[in-house]
């Protein structure tokens, strides 16, 4: 349990030393940043997939390029295909994927108004469980992150770029598009037209063929996600933070009406998660950066009723009782317990 909570510690230190300003200093970003890739992507037998992963990697020695591509996602089978044909195993994907990800995460954390408090939020869940477990659609939130962090430039076109690219590696992706109509600055009418078709293209592209199975697994045979109530209810409540502080949201951000939706989407998976436990947890691991996002704002949101300071230090110790939780109680914590790493095993 010791690299995890390593994890947390650095940045939650971080968060108290440095002033929000000091905090979005690149450098220490990149030597962070760095230490998580590695961690994520060179870890071995980790993740309640790593079985999974580990076969779909050794299947691509039967297949030819085109074969790989042709099923399942395409993104990922053409990874896994590369890196088998460079022997570079399935930590080759796993580094791919984990450097992506943590790229989307430094963005989007170090526009926030306490950057290093996003990423202590991130690391109990997103990073630990997530970027460690779910790999594909780690990627695909890692690339949603990213295409967030184009919000305040406007730069449309780049957000539809990288989530067609998300739905590469995880076709619910896909559903990810409409947002990018809320996209700060004019021409909402224009972006509509241009998502209603791009939306329809890729469907048919990525998901007209499996929606039918993908439905029945998903909703008809009534799959249960063990623990999906607890994360819904882990959004709900930064939601209902945005909610509490609109106003001053709008007075200080431009990028409300995004959230909102992503607010709205977090309300809605609450009401959904006893229909269908396990769609609903899928879809709200896209909504997890409210998380990172009003928990690194709220110290500044909330500041005339409450200390900075004290706000910050509230959110250090939640997200920490968070993990403890998880590492000692969680039915699953078994598969990322010991913490394994191919280049320091022996160490850690």
């Amino acid at each position: 349990m010791l690299t995890y909570w390593l994890m947390y510690i650095i940045p939650a230190f971080i968060v108290f030393i440095l002033s929000s300003k000091q905090q979005k200093k690149l450098m220490p970003w990149l030597v962070i940043g760095f230490f998580f890739i590695i961690l994520i992507g060179f870890r071995e037998d980790v993740g309640g997939d790593w079985t999974n992963y580990l076969l779909h990697y050794d299947a691509m020695q039967y297949k030819t390029l085109w074969q790989a591509v042709s099923y399942g996602d395409p993104g990922h089978q053409f990874l896994n295909w590369l890196s088998y044909q460079w022997e570079l195993g399935v930590y080759g994907v796993n580094f791919v994927y984990g450097f992506v990800f943590m790229i989307g995460l430094v963005k989007l954390s170090r526009l926030q108004t306490y950057p290093w408090l996003a990423l202590v939020v991130a690391v109990p869940y997103l990073i630990t469980v997530v970027a460690m477990g779910y790999s594909r659609q780690a990627m695909a939130i890692g690339l949603f992150m990213w295409a967030i962090s184009y919000l305040d430039k406007g730069r449309f076109k780049t957000y539809i770029a990288l989530i067609f690219m998300a739905a590469l590696f995880h076709k619910t992706a896909l559903l990810l598009l409409p947002l990018g109509v809320f996209l700060y600055g004019k021409g909402k009418i224009l972006r509509i037209l241009i998502v209603i078709p791009v939306l329809y293209g890729a469907w048919d592209l990525l998901l007209a063929k499996e929606q039918e199975t993908l439905w029945h697994n998903y909703v008809d045979a009534n799959m249960k996600s063990q623990g999906a109530m607890i994360r819904v209810v882990m959004n709900l409540v930064p939601s209902l933070l945005l909610f509490i502080y609109t106003k001053e949201w709008k007075r200080s951000y431009n990028d409300y009406v995004f959230w909102f939706w992503i607010a709205v989407g977090s309300v809605l998976a609450l009401v959904l998660v006893n229909i269908s436990s396990t769609a609903v947890d899928r879809m709200a691991l896209y909504f997890i950066p409210i998380q990172l996002v009003v928990f690194a704002r709220l110290p500044y949101l909330a500041r005339n009723k409450i200390s900075p300071i004290l706000t910050r230090l509230m959110i250090v110790l939640g997200y920490a009782l968070v993990l403890f939780i998880w590492l000692n109680f969680s039915l699953y914590a078994a598969a990322w317990i010991p913490y394994n790493n191919l280049l320091f095993m022996d160490i850690m």
